[in-house]
């Protein structure tokens, strides 16, 4: 009840009326069953927006913390994540990515809408990173039909490590459904979990437009953190060194 009040009376008619997001290919999500809606990842106001496009409800995981805090806060924070589409990760197994996989599948077996970030993290920059092949294994073990998603313009409403950016409108785009049963009992082999993971991002990359890097995006934020960590280091030390001088 909580997700629909959101979505329809609350926050839903707010950004509706303030940012007026586009949708293209709508018609590709299925009016009814499971479906996996595989997207890019390039704001933390991805998962708001690409629902408000649909007329079903799309769920997704989220860490588990968001759910077991103590206290008021963690209440209302638990209230706000369920209300808004998300369940918490299956810890029962032991293992995060195991765990999300086993929530995802509760969640296609009962006939919904689950929506997935192949690359695992945001996008630091913009570009489409690797994907990771999690979504092949649901895909091939729930058997259900993934739908390519690209949501544009996110980035610009809320970019990465900023609370507010500026005005645009975000544009969602839906590709069509994927099948992959022709690789049905294969879901452990992990050339074919590769080569499906890859086929999913080549249609995410061709409908978001995005420059595509062959690299996960968790190692290319710790990277272009490096980078600018060392490129300080060497401006202080230029910096150090002209006060050096002007001082001898």
């Amino acid at each position: 009840m909580l997700y629909w009040f959101l979505k329809r009376i609350a926050l839903g008619p707010f950004l509706r009326l303030i940012f007026r997001p586009q949708v293209e290919g709508a018609a590709n999500v299925p009016a009814e069953g499971p479906a996996i809606l595989a997207s890019n990842h390039l704001s933390y106001a991805d998962w708001l927006f690409m629902p408000l496009t649909l007329p079903r409800r799309v769920t997704f995981v989220a860490k588990a913390e968001y759910f077991t805090t103590p206290g008021v806060k963690g209440w209302f924070q638990k209230k706000f994540f369920a209300g808004s589409g998300q369940v918490p990760i299956d810890r029962s197994s032991g293992n995060a990515a195991e765990g999300a996989l086993a929530s995802a599948k509760q969640i296609l077996a009962q006939g919904d809408l689950f929506g997935i970030y192949p690359e695992g993290t945001r996008s630091h920059d913009g570009k489409l990173y690797r994907g990771k092949t999690g979504v092949a294994r649901l895909a091939l073990e729930s058997r259900a039909p993934v739908i390519p998603v690209a949501v544009v313009g996110t980035d610009v409403v809320a970019p990465p490590g900023k609370k507010f950016g500026s005005f645009t409108r975000p544009m969602v785009r839906f590709g069509e459904p994927l099948d992959f049963s022709r690789y049905e009992g294969m879901e452990n082999d992990r050339y074919i979990l590769r080569s499906i993971t890859d086929e999913i991002m080549y249609e995410i990359m061709r409908l978001s437009g995005q420059e595509y890097v062959d690299m996960y995006a968790a190692r290319a934020k710790d990277e272009a953190k490096k980078a600018e960590d060392e490129t300080r280091r060497l401006e202080r030390e230029a910096a150090a060194e002209a006060e050096a001088k002007q001082a001898s």
